[in-house]
């Protein structure tokens, strides 16, 4: 059955992901909430319906893949599952505590993650190997790699997309989370990307640039027709979206919201009365 695509679940889930990130990152006092922040929207279209994946079955051979290659914001990641259903949402109260599965960079011993990774410039090989066997094996499932804009300063993703596009992978996906902020300063004093787009359209891949925070935008760009290449989407972001005190601030890439910032929070996200998904 097609996948009917419905604006405001993607929203609601987004914001129930950003909600659940935020408390997260604040009782453990850890980081890289900015950059959860960010991809939340694209977090929602995907597992608002997109990806064809089963919580009651996450090693279903037919399973789309994902893969989160910035693996040091797995909060996002770790939301979504338990709010689509794929483990038990209290399991989010011990992200980053001793004994708890939901390491602070992503975990593959976590159901529902394919692929653990947190030293940047992995998740896209890997993909475009689960997107290679795809095709060796004539099977029908999806492949899609999340990363950062920062981390394509790695040059282990530049060969993966040469490989790629060389070999014409239309079942794979990645798409760029680019909020512009890598770890110690703006992407483009670090290491100037642009124009991204046209770089990989250069590498044989189908380059679209979209808002990464219109999910009308995202679920069209996913779901355009196929042009016999790997498609690269180009989701322009800010670092933190949701939080105004957080938007577009490196200093949101290490810090953990005190319980004063985290009120403060919720209340702009509208915490004090979102709905939990079902």
């Amino acid at each position: 059955m097609a996948h009917v695509f419905e604006p405001a679940l993607a929203r609601a889930l987004a914001r129930d992901i950003r909600l659940a990130a935020l408390q997260m990152v604040h009782a453990a006092r850890a980081s890289h909430i900015g950059g959860a922040l960010s991809m939340a929207d694209v977090l929602g279209v995907l597992y608002g319906g997109w990806l064809r994946v089963d919580p009651a079955r996450p090693d279903d051979p037919a399973r789309d893949r994902f893969i989160l290659s910035k693996g040091h914001a797995c909060t996002a990641l770790y939301a979504a599952l338990a709010l689509r259903g794929f483990f038990p949402r209290a399991w989010l109260d011990g992200y980053a505590r001793d004994g708890s599965l939901l390491m602070s960079h992503v975990s593959h011993h976590v159901p529902g993650v394919e692929f653990s990774t947190g030293s940047l410039g992995h998740g896209l090989p890997f993909a475009v190997g689960k997107a290679l066997a795809a095709n060796v094996r004539r099977e029908g499932w999806r492949t899609v790699a999340l990363l950062s804009d920062g981390e394509l300063d790695e040059g282990s993703n530049w060969e993966a997309l040469l490989f790629a596009g060389h070999h014409r992978l239309s079942g794979l996906t990645a798409v760029v989370d680019c909020n512009g902020i890598q770890s110690l300063g703006r992407v483009e004093e670090t290491l100037s990307l642009e124009p991204l787009a046209a770089k990989l359209e250069a590498f044989g891949w189908e380059a679209l640039e979209v808002d990464g925070h219109d999910v009308e935008a995202l679920h069209q760009a996913l779901s355009a027709s196929r042009t016999g290449r790997p498609r690269a989407i180009v989701a322009r972001t800010v670092k933190g979206k949701g939080v105004s005190f957080m938007e577009d601030r490196l200093e949101w890439h290490y810090k953990s919201p005190d319980a004063a910032q985290l009120a403060a929070a919720r209340a702009e996200l509208g915490g004090d009365d979102a709905h939990r998904l079902s």
